[in-house]
């Protein structure tokens, strides 16, 4: 039986959350929240309604002085010598350690590598080249982001692969009739649904075929079990839940059994068994460390470090049920003021953000802007609320749909100045 939009979440038969019915409700659930502590990590703006934890992380305090560290003193004080005493050069290894509980992994399964295009485009060569599928078939969905779509259809081209663009919801049925690697989000982008990934691995072992999962809008926020659902390949980038950073580099997972197995299509000196010998010919590290290219970017690197400590004594169950009441808060009261919701309904079929839409979707984005509330706008009529369970309260939430109701009702988003587009919406 399905669960009841507005049902308490049960973690281990304790009542942990309720979708607040109004504003002193969710007062009561803020004073009681078990997560409460978690939003004295983050540097937050007083007075500032932060929903765009999915795009861009707010910084943490841990985070900042990771930084600071590492460029005041490591980069100005121990200059060459930090590579070695501040740990520079496993960082990119030990950091991806930190991270891999997470995504449900062994901690020599994941470390921090490039971005997400170029991990996409590193897994599934590999994964092609080593033939870990029955068919040389790359599959994508038309509503996949479109760095997905632009990065498999250029690989599908450049080793002779078939490519197929199939329609939104089609890329498990085109696995199965093809055998062949799809690329899939585990968290759409634009709608915020989420699969099953234990069942989808089950269904592409059984037609011979290969899933390489984006976990970009996963990480942090829902409770992610690579080894668990059978996973082989993965990839996500930082600064969203993870609150790494404006431009953190990503992380890129294989299963410990592949790693020695596959073979990287950008052997950089960084994934050599040996870089400091400086051999002519590429002999990869026996590890995960084989898929590094170049020298990693340590300040970055720091700060995503740093930033990971706020998730160190947080079960992420519990960050998983809260973000779960706080999407069914937003997709209940969008729905009471007339707003059409794109976002599955029920939590479980949902990952951290909602999104709703309306023709001026724009122009009331920076209408909540101007009210101290910063949200998401995505071409054409799309907003979208991510609902950090770590720093929102359930009466930022509320106050933040109060606002969007009022701005609705005295139609006070229809400004001129509000029309205006800046490079990045």
């Amino acid at each position: 039986m399905a669960r009841e939009p507005n049902a308490p979440i049960r973690v281990n038969e304790l009542m942990i959350y309720n979708c607040p019915s109004s504003r002193e409700s969710a007062i009561a659930i803020d004073r009681h929240d078990i997560l409460a502590h978690a939003r004295e990590a983050f540097d937050i703006e007083g007075g500032l309604i932060y929903l765009v934890g999915h795009s861009l992380g707010p910084a943490t305090h841990n985070a900042l002085d990771a930084l600071n560290q590492s460029a005041k003193y490591d980069w100005r004080r121990g200059l060459v010598r930090s590579w070695n005493s501040a740990g520079w050069f496993t960082l990119a290894k030990t950091t991806g350690a930190q991270l891999a509980r997470l995504v449900g992994a062994r901690q020599q399964e994941v470390m921090i590598a490039d971005s997400v295009s170029a991990n996409i485009f590193k897994l599934a060569s590999a994964a092609l080249s080593a033939s870990l599928s029955a068919s040389s078939t790359l599959i994508i969905e038309e509503d996949e982001f479109p760095t997905d779509q632009y990065i498999t259809e250029a690989l599908s081209t450049l080793q002779g692969a078939d490519f197929r663009r199939v329609e939104a919801g089609g890329g498990v049925a085109a696995m199965k009739e093809t055998g062949g690697i799809l690329i899939r989000s585990l968290v759409n982008y634009r709608n915020g649904e989420r699969r099953d990934m234990a069942a989808e691995e089950k269904l592409a072992r059984k037609a011979g075929g290969l899933i390489i999962w984006d976990l970009s809008h996963a990480t942090g926020v829902i409770e992610v079990a690579l080894n668990k659902a059978g996973a082989k390949l993965a990839t996500g980038c930082t600064y969203k839940y993870l609150n790494g950073g404006p431009g953190a580099p990503s992380f890129l997972y294989v299963e410990k059994d592949l790693i020695e197995k596959l073979e990287s299509p950008m052997p950089g000196w960084m994934g050599h068994s040996s870089p400091f010998t400086f051999d002519p010919e590429y002999t990869p590290a026996g590890d995960i460390t084989r898929f590094a290219n170049g020298t990693p970017p340590i300040l970055s690197l720091a700060a995503l470090s740093g930033a990971l400590e706020a998730f160190e004594a947080l079960d992420i169950s519990l960050v998983a049920a809260k973000a779960r009441v706080l999407g069914d808060l937003v997709t209940t009261r969008a729905r009471d003021i007339g707003l059409t919701v794109g976002s599955p309904l029920q939590g479980k079929d949902r990952g951290g953000h909602v999104s709703f839409s309306h023709p001026h979707a724009h122009e009331i984005v920076r209408a909540l802007a101007a009210r101290n509330i910063l949200a998401d706008f995505r071409a054409p009529d799309t907003i979208r609320f991510g609902l950090s369970p770590l720093f929102l309260r359930f009466t930022d939430v509320w106050d933040a749909m109060d606002a969007l109701a009022d701005i609705l009702e005295t139609e006070s988003w229809d400004k001129e100045e509000y029309r205006e587009r800046a490079a990045v919406t």
